[in-house]
């Protein structure tokens, strides 16, 4: 290794917050490896009458539980994720993991798995592998505490895949799978096709995804939805970032809000989200964030709102509070939520 060279670097597409740091070590001959990540430490309040059991209350998805009178409070670090590039000429490996496993108690060790969230091998224009789905676009993501944001209302899914792009274009073949249908019979991959507009102003994308699902009964039916989201900016540093997806897109928006299949039907489900972040100062900022989800079958409607405020002490350290409120709208039952977090980029 000739030497070391500690850069920043972009991985707004493979990661879903804004660029970190990273040490690039040259290896020589058009070679280079680089390590990243973050380590993130919350605090978490949950009060109400909602829960997110399926994320053990460390952060809201899509879906939600009613439970009369919650109260909890938890110390988590298992969003700290590291991940490692290879560059060797024309070909790129990546890879990332976070500690979203599973695993450990709270009794003694608090130890958690490891789990993969991407891993990938990019050759010019085809990515082949594990990472963010094509039909998202991973600039709309807010910057929040809760792990996501508004995943309520957001395009979220990292999958196996073999993507083309070109310019603004991006076509791609993915990973099937029958939500709540008979998944044992997926053999025709769902198709992708993304087109992004980019400019000094910010960008837009327009994405559509075709599949073919099926259902418990034996029978296959047919689904599309679509999508729109960008970040745009506005004064300063400030910007506005949405996702507006609509049509039957299932899996691929909201986090389990809306499935793809009920009973013999596709669903069909509008999802908006809207987050304006605002800085205060050169290492001060906000966003304020709003997503929602409405499904017609399953008769769901879910709601996430936020606030937050972060501060940066160093270029690598920050840390941030954040409050906001989940609602099971069809119910009328939410929680409140506050959250405190220290982040350390790598």
């Amino acid at each position: 290794m000739k030497n070391i060279i500690k850069s920043g670097f972009m991985l707004a597409a493979i990661v879903s917050a804004p660029s970190y740091a990273g040490y690039t070590f040259d290896l020589g001959d058009k070679d280079s490896i680089t390590f990243g990540g973050f380590i993130k430490a919350d605090i978490r309040t949950v009060s109400g009458d909602v829960s997110a059991p399926a994320t053990g209350n460390d952060y809201w998805i899509g879906a939600a539980s009613v439970t009369d009178d919650i109260s909890t409070t938890k110390f988590t670090a298992n969003e700290t994720r590291f991940n490692a590039k290879y560059v060797h000429g024309d070909v790129t490996g990546f890879i990332e993991i976070d500690f979203y496993g599973g695993g450990g108690n709270q009794i003694i060790s608090n130890s958690s798995h490891p789990r993969l969230r991407h891993a990938f091998i990019k050759y010019k224009n085809i990515t082949v592998g594990q990472t963010w789905t094509t039909f998202m676009n991973t600039s709309a993501i807010p910057e929040s505490a809760d792990f996501g944001g508004p995943l309520v209302a957001e395009s979220f899914i990292r999958q196996g895949q073999i993507r083309y792009t070109n310019g603004g274009l991006q076509l791609s073949l993915e990973n099937p799978y029958s939500d709540k249908g008979d998944n044992t019979q997926d053999s025709i991959p769902d198709v992708i096709a993304k087109y992004t507009f980019k400019g000094d102003w910010g960008n837009v994308s327009v994405s559509g995804v075709a599949r073919q699902l099926n259902t418990v009964g034996g029978d296959t039916v047919s689904a599309a939805g679509f999508g729109v989201a960008g970040r745009i900016k506005t004064f300063g540093k400030d910007d506005f970032r949405f996702q507006v997806h609509g049509g039957k897109t299932g899996r691929y928006v909201s986090v389990v809000t809306a499935r793809d299949l009920v009973g013999e039907e596709a669903e069909q489900s509008t999802s908006i989200m809207a987050a304006y972040r605002h800085y205060w100062t050169e290492d001060m900022r906000s966003t304020v964030y709003y997503g929602t989800t409405d499904t017609d079958l399953g008769n769901v409607k879910n709601n996430h709102v936020a606030v937050n405020l972060f501060k940066n002490y160093t270029k690598q350290l920050s840390f941030g509070v954040e409050v906001g409120n989940f609602e099971m709208a069809e119910v009328n039952k939410n929680s409140n939520y506050l959250q405190f977090s220290a982040k350390y980029v790598l």
